[in-house]
């Protein structure tokens, strides 16, 4: 029992019995073998790392899946469940939809994705611009792995001057550990689009319109959910960051809308 999510031990917010997270289940017959919440979280984790118990019955409570309950009230998904979760988590992920436009995108036929592998590059050869970029899953609440100078400039193909650049603009932030300065996957990226940019000689100086309209957008979202992100209560704030992922994504997904408009005026 020591692998129990806090959630697995409280009464469902519907009423119901909570999940059990590694409970064995018998597989229904003629579906194949089916996964308790907790087993899916599980499976999923490595592509999505911010995935979560409470963030998958939020999806169920917005209408977006719909799992098979047993007599006891306990949720059970099936592969095509799975599949349709791992579907949803990728359009917030990789298209910044939000989730009105996901649900109008499932009940078009996008209900299953082809397995990909995460942060794959693109075909050798491609020119073109940002096709080198990769898609990551970047969590709100951690870091990931930390990379010293050296590693960011091989991964990155950038010049340490331009990654100096970008510290000096407060583009990227290194944290200094004995002589090394270490970068976490988030600055990595950043270092990586960038280095797009820069062939078409965009400077550090000319960055600063994207860092002040994030730092904007990021204190407005704080203030739509400033109550709930300074609770003292654990299971208030939790959902008040997942709230927070949710509303970034259709912050960034509002962003590109207004970007492809204005672009068209150009382009025409």
């Amino acid at each position: 029992m020591a692998d129990l999510d806090e959630d697995s031990l409280r009464q469902d917010l519907d009423g119901q019995p909570a999940d059990p997270v590694d409970a064995p289940v018998a597989p229904p017959q003629g579906t194949g073998k089916s996964l308790t919440i907790g087993a899916v979280c599980k499976a999923l984790a490595q592509e999505f790392p911010d995935i979560s118990i409470s963030k998958i019955r939020y999806l169920e409570d917005q209408k977006l899946l719909a799992p098979r309950r047993t007599a006891g009230g306990y949720r059970l998904y099936s592969a095509t469940d799975v599949s349709r979760l791992r579907t949803i988590l990728r359009l917030q992920r990789d298209e910044f939809l939000p989730l009105r436009v996901i649900r109008q995108e499932l009940a078009a036929g996008r209900g299953s994705e082809p397995e990909v592998t995460q942060a794959s590059s693109a075909p050798a050869g491609d020119a073109r611009p940002g096709a080198a970029l990769r898609r990551l899953t970047f969590s709100i609440q951690q870091r990931g792995s930390l990379y010293s100078l050296q590693d960011v400039v091989d991964e990155t193909g950038a010049e340490p001057r331009l990654v100096a650049e970008l510290e000096d603009y407060g583009i990227v932030k290194g944290e200094l550990r004995g002589a090394e300065r270490y970068y976490d996957e988030t600055e990595r990226e950043i270092v990586r689009a960038v280095t797009e940019l820069s062939r078409y000689g965009v400077a550090g100086r000319n960055l600063r319109v994207f860092k002040t309209s994030a730092e904007r957008e990021s204190a407005l979202l704080q203030q739509i959910l400033a109550p709930g992100l300074r609770s003292r209560n654990p299971e208030r704030r939790k959902e008040a960051v997942e709230a927070l992922e949710n509303l970034a994504a259709v912050a960034s997904h509002l962003k590109h809308l207004l970007l492809v408009r204005e672009l068209r005026r150009i382009a025409r």
